[in-house]
């Protein structure tokens, strides 16, 4: 069952219509040189470098570190539960 839906599948596929792309290319474009190429060698000199300082990259990410452990310890120290809810949970474990 399985490959006959398949094959139905990739049957209705093979009929699909393609749209014709003979003459979309304008005379303008069709009739334009070539660009020129140049070698990559100084287009890479040239180049800035993306920049991204090693030492400037382990201090941000060593200031999130502390940052969120800090968040944490502040999250463990405070309570979840308001008195009214803390009172109504010690009752019904009770």
């Amino acid at each position: 069952m399985r490959a006959a839906c398949l094959a139905l599948c990739f049957a209705l596929c093979a009929c699909t219509q393609f749209p014709e792309l003979d003459g979309t290319v304008s005379p303008e474009v069709e009739g334009a040189a070539y660009p020129a190429l140049v070698p990559l060698g100084p287009l890479l000199a040239s180049a800035v470098p993306a920049g991204t300082d090693p030492v400037q990259t382990t201090q941000n990410l060593e200031a999130r570190i502390a940052s969120l452990k800090a968040r944490a310890r502040a999250l463990q120290r405070r309570s979840v539960l308001d008195a009214s809810a803390r009172a109504r949970l010690t009752d019904g474990l009770g």
